[in-house]
């Protein structure tokens, strides 16, 4: 287990690049396996979720060149299909939930494509119903070997089809769209999810001679092609890190400027940390952050008291819900945070109580926070990080408390996000990694 010693009360100051988007790169790289010839993917984090992703193509047998920090060349000419049934597979593609996305390529190409039951966080039911009755509606065949805790999809011929998903899931929809663009006629997805990361992968199969059109809106409509050719396609920068950046900017009282964020793809983020009272700037395609003594959260305009709720694009992320409740502790004022999508995201609060956060859980997917106005630092504590997102936010906490906190089971925090020590470091932070 990997550690943090985190000496919490330093000002930090400079410049930081965002990496490449996670949630986009995992569904970038299952693209890679709907054709033969040669695609390059451009700004790639180097982050445990995506590593072990490509790892994954490997054992496929795909051809993964790295031509740079950032920059892979994939070749999925043969594809090792009798290795989706090895215990190897099994395992490894078990410990990661973006794996799931490699069926919907698998199933379009080959005409079968079998998973164990996915890993990743532990914040709640995260099923999987819309990933597979869209397969079933396109023509597949299902079956789950509860047992082995093993799905497979198999079929002789994928035909286009309309359908209405019970749900926006971003995963089901990418895996989905992956399937249609190789079935024979048109597909329609309504209710289709629509964030930045879906309109990157509808452009890049487009690029590689697909037939989408709707992106960016709920309605998705494809015309079946008969093969996908290569392309290069560049990942967004991440805008959870470029939030959780913002959020570590205001509560430290730093000075940040985050570069290159692709502000246009954003949405209603850098807004949300407005409501309570941080300076964003924008200026040109960065985004700056001043020292803040303190920051007030807004009240809704009949004086009630600000309320922040995740939503599917454009709505707010659920990813940075955890961010905006730990920034939000050191705030003047209260604010409820409403997570919706999730029921055990919020329960990482406790250790932000035990620091000394003044938050009501209300319950599973509530948190009244009343914050310090910065009059009352957080007391430096161990604790252990129990997610991705979570774990950034006791990061967050620790780099703002007095004192040197300790954060345990910090592979979950590597699971998405780029030697975040080492960067946060080079600001002036002090963090120090004991494996």
């Amino acid at each position: 287990m990997t550690t943090f010693k985190v000496q919490g009360g330093q000002k930090l100051k400079g410049e930081i690049t965002p990496q490449g988007a996670k949630n986009e790169a995992l569904q970038i790289l299952c693209a890679v396996l709907l054709t033969k010839d040669e695609v390059v993917i451009e700004n790639v984090p180097n982050i445990r979720d995506v590593n072990i992703l490509i790892n994954l193509l490997k054992d496929l047998s795909v051809e993964v060149n790295q031509t740079s920090d950032d920059t892979y060349r994939f070749k999925a000419e043969k594809i090792n299909i009798d290795y989706l049934a090895s215990d190897e597979y099994k395992k490894k593609s078990s410990s990661i939930r973006g794996s799931i996305m490699m069926i919907g390529p698998l199933l379009a190409r080959y005409g079968k494509g079998f998973i164990p039951r996915p890993g990743g966080d532990k914040i709640g039911r995260r099923r999987l119903d819309t990933h597979f009755n869209g397969f079933i509606k396109l023509g597949a065949n299902f079956s789950y070997d509860k047992k082995e805790g093993f799905y497979e999809v198999t079929a002789d011929e994928l035909k286009g089809t309309n359908m209405l998903l019970e749900e926006a899931s971003v995963t089901g929809t990418a895996n989905i769209i992956m399937t249609a663009v190789l079935a024979k006629g048109k597909t329609t997805i309504y209710n289709a999810a629509c964030e930045p990361y879906l309109q990157q992968l509808c452009k890049m199969l487009n690029s590689m001679g697909a037939k989408i059109s709707g992106i960016g809106s709920n309605l998705i409509s494809i015309e079946g092609v008969e093969k996908l050719n290569g392309c290069i396609h560049r990942i967004l920068p991440d805008m959870i890190e470029i939030g959780s950046f913002i959020g570590l900017a205001a509560i430290t009282k730093s000075e940040i400027t985050i570069k290159n964020v692709s502000y246009n793809d954003l949405g209603i983020i850098p807004d949300t940390f407005r409501k309570l009272g941080i300076d964003v700037q924008k200026k040109g395609d960065d985004i700056y952050i001043p020292s803040h003594e303190n920051y007030s959260i807004e009240n809704f305009i009949d004086g009630s008291i600000l309320t922040i709720a995740d939503a599917p694009w454009p709505g707010f992320t659920p990813d940075l819900l955890s961010i905006i409740l730990v920034v939000a502790a050191q705030a003047n004022g209260s604010v409820l945070i409403h997570q919706k999508m999730f029921e055990s995201r919020l329960f990482f609060v406790d250790k932000l109580i035990d620091m000394g956060a003044q938050i009501i859980l209300c319950d599973p997917h509530r948190a009244t926070v009343i914050g310090l106005n910065q009059k009352s630092k957080f007391k430096a504590t161990t604790m252990v990080s129990p997610d991705i997102r979570a774990g950034v936010s006791l990061l967050i906490a620790a780099l703002a408390a007095d004192g040197e906190s300790t954060i345990h089971n910090v592979e979950q925090i590597d699971r998405g996000y780029q030697n975040i020590d080492t960067r946060l470091n080079a600001l002036g932070a002090k963090i120090t990694r004991i494996d």
